[in-house]
């Protein structure tokens, strides 16, 4: 039977899962911004790391590897990864924190090689020790958002902007959705991807908040002499402090790896994180910085388990939660999708994937 389904928010979160149940189902997106993706989506540093988000986060991210590595024809069919590679350092003094970092993932498979980290990082102030990670790539997140939303709307999906959700009222077994713009939309299903906004949305639909917390996080974009190789890797700080990774040009993106509670909304770096960024990168390497040419800041929004929220809501029907995807909601998109299809009833679960991790009522 076809539902009519709709979608609050058309970041990678909505738009990936659009692009699963539509064609089977009658799809509408509201997005509250103008263009979507802008929040989160489009602020995004752009790769896939399987070991990025923990062990919880890992199954999703794996299992969305073979699509972002060979899309189906209907996706275009190019990959959206790029070969890059990640080096996870720590002071040769004390390992403890790469023993840890190892000991996390046994049996997951994930290739993991201890190297001296000179031999990929140039210009490193005095001894550290690497570990090498080949799967990590970088993601083309423009053109992946993209594609989820061009198979969407050529599915019959309609993708509505400007159309913040404002009133949401369930009505003989069906959704009467107002908006900002003034627009009524009837649904059969509320599917919450609202990203920062996901726990103002369940209020709205009579469900409890989960807890799901905005967090700023800081980037920049600097100029540095000597360049950054192209061949030089995701470079992350073991002990959480930063990570750093080269663009076109001898760029080098950097962040200071911050979580700085905040409220829904759009934001901005702050000087006093951009210079803890710089700091903390030259630390670490002798690159001389030239000038920071761009900074800016997203938002990252996690549960309290800082696992993703998917499944229907155990105490409002028709409800359905996709969102708590945190910073990894980009790299584990086509799992995620593919798992909220199941549970509503389209598809099957991604092999590996156990769905009750993320279930929306382990909240109580």
């Amino acid at each position: 039977m076809t539902r009519r389904i709709a979608i609050v928010g058309a970041g990678m979160a909505g738009a990936s899962l659009a692009a699963r149940v539509a064609g089977s189902d009658s799809v509408v997106l509201l997005e509250a911004e103008a263009h979507p993706g802008f929040h989160a989506t489009g602020r995004s540093a752009a790769f896939w790391s399987e070991t990025y988000g923990g062990p919880g986060v890992q199954p999703l991210t794996s299992a969305s590897g073979p699509f972002l590595h060979q899309p189906p024809p209907e996706f275009g069919g190019e990959p959206f990864l790029a070969e890059r590679g990640e080096l996870m350092i720590a002071p040769a003094a004390d390992p403890a924190a790469l023993d840890a970092f190892e000991a996390r993932f046994a049996g997951s498979g994930i290739a993991m090689m201890r190297e001296n980290a000179a031999g990929r990082v140039p210009g490193l102030r005095g001894e550290w020790q690497g570990l090498w990670m080949p799967s990590c790539a970088d993601i083309d997140v423009a053109r992946l958002h993209g594609a989820f939303l061009a198979r969407a709307r050529r599915l019959g999906a309609i993708l509505r902007c400007d159309a913040m959700l404002v009133e949401a009222r369930r009505v003989a077994g069906s959704w009467r959705l107002r908006l900002g713009d003034g627009g009524v939309v009837e649904a059969d299903v509320l599917v919450n991807a609202a990203g920062a906004w996901a726990d103002r949305v369940a209020a709205l639909a009579g469900a409890r908040p989960v807890g799901i917390q905005p967090y700023r996080r800081t980037m920049v974009q600097l100029r540095v002499d000597p360049p950054a190789p192209p061949s030089l890797p995701v470079v992350m700080d073991a002990a959480g402090g930063f990570y750093f990774k080269p663009e076109p040009g001898g760029r080098v993106w950097l962040t200071p790896h911050d979580e700085t509670p905040a409220e829904p909304g759009d934001v901005a770096a702050e000087e006093i994180d951009v210079a803890l960024a710089i700091d903390r990168m030259q630390r670490v390497v002798d690159w001389r910085v030239e000038a920071v040419e761009r900074r800016w800041a997203g938002l990252r929004s996690f549960a309290p388990d800082r696992l993703p929220v998917y499944g229907w809501d155990p105490r409002v029907e028709g409800l359905f939660w996709c969102a708590g995807q945190g910073g990894f909601g980009i790299q584990t998109a086509p799992a995620g999708a593919s798992l909220c299809a199941a549970l509503m009833g389209r598809g099957t679960v991604p092999a590996d994937v156990d769905a009750a991790l993320y279930r929306p009522e382990r909240f109580g």
